[in-house]
C-alpha cells in the first residue's frame, strides 16, 4: 500500500491548502538527501497536523521522532503565543538540518530539540503537561512512548500516533512473514489503546494511518 502515486491522495492534496514554500523546499531536500524520504509527513498529513494544532492552540507540544522537522514545523504553526514545542530525535546526523529549518521558519525560540533516545529524554520532561503529543518514532516502542506520556496529557488533550496502518500489514488478512517483528507490535499497540479507558480513539486511514486519541 504505497503512500505515493495514489490518485486519491493526489486528488486530496489538490483540494487541500497549499504546502508552504519553506516546507516544499524541505520536502525537496529530504527527497534528494535522505534514504527514507517517505518518513516525512508530507503535504496532506502536514496540513492536517497544522489544522489540529490551530484548533487546539496548544501551549505545550511534544513530538517523539523529528526526522527532518517537517511535522515539527506544521505542529508549531498553531502554537499559542507563549507555546513551546519539545521534539526528540535519536539521530544526531539530522540535527543540523532540523535546526536550519527551524531557524528559517523563525521558530528557534518556540522549538526545543533534544538529540537522544526518547525514553532517556522523557524523564527530564515529567513536569510538563502536554496539550498535544505526536508519536512518530520507532514503531516497536509505541506502547512504551504512550505509557510514558499518557498521564502527563491534560484532559481534553490530543495524542496522535503515525504509521498505525503499517503499509496495510496490520489488517487481519495480512500474513505476518517470519522475522517480521514490527507488525505484531504495531497490531498489539493498536489493540492496546483501543481498549484503554483513558482515551477516546479515532483511527484515520490517512496516508499510512493516523491514530487520534483524545485524553478523557
Amino acid at each position: 500500500m504505497p503512500m505515493t502515486d495514489d490518485p486519491t491522495q493526489t486528488y486530496a492534496e489538490l483540494h487541500t491548502a497549499p504546502e508552504p514554500p519553506l516546507l516544499a523546499q524541505l520536502t525537496r531536500e529530504t527527497h534528494l538527501q535522505t534514504l527514507l524520504p517517505r518518513m516525512s509527513s508530507g503535504h496532506l498529513q502536514g496540513r492536517f497536523l497544522s489544522l489540529l494544532s490551530h484548533l487546539l492552540r496548544p501551549r505545550r507540544v511534544l513530538e517523539i521522532g523529528t526526522f527532518c522537522g517537517y511535522a515539527t514545523l506544521c505542529l508549531a504553526e498553531g502554537l499559542a503565543e507563549d507555546g513551546i514545542l519539545h521534539t526528540i530525535e535519536i539521530d544526531p546526523e539530522r540535527e543540523a538540518r532540523i535546526r536550519r529549518y527551524v531557524a528559517a521558519a523563525g521558530r528557534t525560540a518556540q522549538i526545543r530539540l533534544y538529540i537522544g533516545a526518547a525514553l532517556d529524554v522523557l524523564p527530564g520532561l515529567v513536569d510538563e503537561v502536554w496539550d498535544l503529543v505526536f508519536i512518530d518514532a520507532d514503531k516497536r516502542n509505541n506502547a512504551a512512548y504512550f505509557d510514558a506520556v499518557i498521564d502527563h496529557v491534560r484532559p481534553g488533550g490530543l495524542l496522535i500516533v503515525d504509521n498505525v496502518l503499517w503499509s496495510g500489514k496490520v489488517l487481519p488478512a495480512h500474513a505476518v512473514k517470519p522475522g517480521d517483528k514490527d507488525t505484531p507490535l504495531v497490531r498489539a499497540f493498536n489493540e492496546k489503546v483501543a481498549r484503554d479507558a483513558r482515551v477516546e480513539p479515532v483511527f484515520l486511514p490517512l496516508r499510512d494511518g493516523l491514530l487520534l486519541l483524545r485524553r478523557k
